[in-house]
């Protein structure tokens, strides 16, 4: 439980979001986010490939390791 409410003491509340926004919107401007975001989708998809990949990968290995 201790570590939960450490976790939770580190997020930001509802009115630093909006400060966390603001910087955004100041630093990148309203054009650069749309790309910011994508960028940040397509690494995710590729993160998320990647794990997906080496998921299988280990699982085939464990299988041909209980075949033979």
């Amino acid at each position: 439980m201790t570590f939960l409410n450490t976790l939770l003491i580190g997020m930001p509340a509802g009115s630093e979001w909006i400060i966390i926004v603001l910087a955004v919107l100041v630093l990148f401007g309203g054009r650069k986010i749309p790309e910011f975001m994508r960028g940040l989708g397509k690494g995710m998809r590729e993160f998320k490939d990647a794990k997906d990949n080496i998921k299988s990968e280990l699982e085939t290995g464990m299988k041909e390791k209980d075949n033979n």
